[in-house]
């Protein structure tokens, strides 16, 4: 949930907020609104690649009570970057790349979870879609124990481009997969290299599955049929912190 220092309202405190260089994790504009207003709100999430969503006037009532003439703003806990800013350093500082990609990570305890074993794993860069994932508020980065501020965020209008762009950079990417064959310790994670983190119900999307370089399975003996997303990411991590260490 939001704080009520992460919310602007009012038509011109947006704009102005926009405009002065504000960072923003969202901007919610109510359903309906026409004009030259919605034409401005627009243009300006495009040109600052700020997440745009068209919400009904009920919603923008429960972000706020005050006087919102139709338009919220969710500011930005933490700055964003760009996959080709950060991956470049990375080798720069003689390091194989070790990224995770969100791939429809929807709750922010989970996320928060996910950025702290990355964190503490020696993962470089956390990669998360514009739209459609868990946002970084309060309990994200409560969750996180401040990992969320201490590991680069870098938010991709496509998840296929980014894997794309990886690979390009030389990383092999992994996804876990229920059917696949090899077990994740029987890869060589050593080298450059992303995970896919998929989805809390769906897993992985057929999109980004059928584009990774190789599919696994983390083993396990019960009968649950799988594991908390946080935890597998646990795991995964720690398999490539054990591996590395051990080079």
């Amino acid at each position: 949930m939001a704080t009520n220092n992460q919310i602007i309202f009012g038509r011109h405190p947006v704009v102005d907020a926009i405009r002065s260089g504000q960072r923003f994790e969202k901007l919610y504009l109510q359903r309906g609104t026409h004009g030259e207003f919605e034409k401005e709100i627009r243009g300006l999430a495009k040109e600052f690649d700020i997440p745009l969503q068209y919400v009904p006037k009920e919603r923008m009532s429960r972000l706020t009570k005050g006087n919102h003439q139709g338009i919220v703003g969710l500011l930005s806990l933490i700055p964003y970057y760009k996959l080709e800013d950060v991956i470049p350093g990375i080798y720069e500082k003689g390091e194989a790349p070790l990224i995770l990609v969100l791939d429809g990570v929807t709750d922010v305890r989970n996320f928060g979870a996910i950025a702290r074993s990355a964190e503490v794993c020696g993962a470089h860069a956390l990669v998360v879609p514009r739209s459609g994932g868990a946002p970084v508020n309060a309990d994200a980065l409560k969750t996180s124990a401040g990992a969320l501020t201490r590991l680069p965020v870098c938010r991709e209008n496509s998840l296929v481009n980014a894997v794309e762009f990886l690979q390009q950079s030389g990383i092999s990417v992994f996804a876990s997969d229920l059917q696949a064959r090899k077990a994740i310790y029987d890869l060589d994670l050593t080298g450059p290299m992303a995970y896919v983190i998929g989805a809390e119900d769906a897993g992985v999307s057929p999109a980004l599955l059928s584009r990774v370089n190789e599919c696994f399975i983390i083993p396990q003996k019960g009968e649950t049929d799988s594991l908390n997303v946080s935890v597998a990411s646990g795991i995964m991590l720690y398999e490539a912190l054990r591996q590395r260490s051990k080079k």
